[in-house]
This record gives C-alpha cells, sequence and structure tokens, in this order.
C-alpha cells in the first residue's frame, strides 16, 4: 500500500517530522481506528515511531492500493491510555 501526503497536510505538519509519520505507518504494531471529522471520514493509525514517541497519523484511501496522509500529531494522554492499553493485549 503506498502512501502519499496531502500538500497542505505536510506544510501544517507542527512538531512531528515526515521521517516520524512514514515510521509510525511502516510499524509492525499500530492500531487503526475508523474516524470522522468534519464529515470526512479515514483511518487513525496509532502507533510509535522508532524512538517511542506515540503518535496519531491520520491517513484516507484515494484506490485500492493508495492512502493519502491528511495529518498527524501527538497522542492525547487519554489516547496514549488507549494505545498502551491495546499494547499490552496486542
Amino acid at each position: 500500500m503506498g502512501y502519499d501526503w496531502l500538500p497542505e497536510a505536510l506544510a501544517a505538519l507542527l512538531g512531528v517530522e515526515p521521517y516520524e509519520v512514514a515510521q509510525v505507518l511502516a510499524a509492525r504494531r499500530r492500531l487503526p481506528l475508523a474516524a470522522t471529522s468534519g464529515g470526512v471520514r479515514f483511518i487513525a493509525v496509532m502507533g510509535r515511531t522508532q524512538a517511542g514517541r506515540p503518535l496519531v497519523v491520520a491517513v484516507r484511501k484515494v484506490s485500492e492500493f493508495d492512502q493519502q496522509i491528511i495529518g498527524a500529531r501527538e497522542m492525547t494522554p487519554a489516547e496514549l491510555k488507549r494505545f498502551e492499553a491495546w499494547e499490552m493485549n496486542a
């Protein structure tokens, strides 16, 4: 599966590096969750960078085999708690 950046999303990154996003999307252990915001359906991928940083990466399907990265940020404390519980049981 290929990932391309929405140009506006890449330009809007704050405190997250593109390589960190790539690491989360390539991670063996990641938690994809269906989400909706502003009427847009997407997948919120929770995962860790190689350094262990917990991030959420938002992607949306654009074709059968391709997805577009529409955003990325650090997990909130509540998201991190949920993710760590999932990590313990996965």
